[in-house]
């Protein structure tokens, strides 16, 4: 068994796989990588099942040190990584030394950074995940749902040989500034005509007040003209909008059900990208129908078996 021991870290430094799913009927929410296109790309790099546990790590202040030779991959936000100093590049497996020191500083392009290893790292599996819920003390390392700490172990049992990059052409550009995504909801025709027009043809500001659960949007309030609605379950994705008029969207460790009227829906890859974004980052809104959004998402998967 590999080890890896950890020399620094924050709250924002969790281990995530895929998520946690079948259980929100018992009001659990899925938890689970929230760029989970980086997390698979870190997963390809090594081998590795696509959906088996990684570290990620939010806006740097994270660093670890090899007790023995080892092989990992990085994918996501360039956060100013180094081994003992010198920079390492996203998007490839590398080697670490016995005694070297993995670090990640600060945020150069991106929010998440993603790092796998051989065969994933080992945690017991809470309700069929791995996947750190704080809120929920579930997942985690000792399945308690705790962030990383200093001075724990990170372990794996895998071996790769493989010492590669993700190709530049499937790589996610980070810096791209296209529209995100969003498939229609229910309440979407209980808008006003004006707040319809707002939602699609204004920029919204990212609130710094955001986490795992949700991110607010700043702009242009919104009027909704509806009957008030009784609480419903809550996709991963899903663009609330309470009383105040700013939506927010709802992430991996959301609440199960709400009783706010919604937008709809970022698709997953739009998901992704905004997984990336930084507070005070300004994106738009785009509609598109469900067939469309999923037709993307196979398409990107699709990729991966072709890689």
């Amino acid at each position: 068994m590999s080890r890896l021991t950890i020399e620094a870290s924050t709250p924002l430094c969790l281990l995530q796989d895929a998520g946690r799913f079948g259980v929100r009927h018992l009001g659990v929410t899925q938890g689970g990588a929230a760029d989970w296109r980086s997390m698979a790309w870190a997963n390809w790099l090594l081998g590795n099942g696509l959906d088996v546990p990684v570290i990620e790590i939010t806006l740097g202040g994270f660093s670890l040190i090899a007790e023995e030779d080892c092989l990992l991959a990085l994918a996501g936000a360039d956060l100013g990584t180094q081994i003992d100093g010198q920079a390492l590049a996203p998007w490839r497996s590398f080697k670490l030394r016995k005694g070297q020191t993995l670090k990640f500083t600060q945020p150069l392009l991106g929010a998440r950074a993603y790092v796998a290893a051989p065969g994933g790292f080992a945690a017991p599996k809470v309700l069929g995940s791995s996947a750190t819920v704080v809120r929920e003390e579930l997942g985690g390392l000792d399945g308690r749902g705790f962030p990383l700490a200093k001075g724990e172990v990170l372990s794996y049992l895998g071996e790769s040989l493989l010492v590669r990059e993700v190709p530049l052409e499937q790589r996610p550009d980070l810096r791209q500034n296209a529209p995100l995504d969003l498939v229609l909801g229910a309440q979407i025709g209980q808008f006003s005509g004006q707040s319809l027009f707002d939602v699609f043809n204004s920029a919204w500001t990212l609130d710094s007040r955001a986490d795992r659960m949700g991110i607010r949007l700043l702009g242009k309030v919104l009027q909704y003209q509806g009957q008030p609605m009784i609480s419903e379950g809550i996709p991963l994705g899903a663009v609330q909008v309470p009383p105040d008029g700013q939506p927010i969207v709802l992430l991996n460790d959301r609440q199960t059900i709400g009783g706010y009227p919604r937008l709809g829906a970022l698709t997953p890859l739009a998901l992704a990208r905004l997984a990336q974004c930084l507070p005070g980052a300004q994106v738009r809104l785009r509609p598109v129908v469900q067939d469309v959004a999923h037709r993307e998402h196979i398409d990107y998967l699709q990729r991966f078996k072709n890689s």
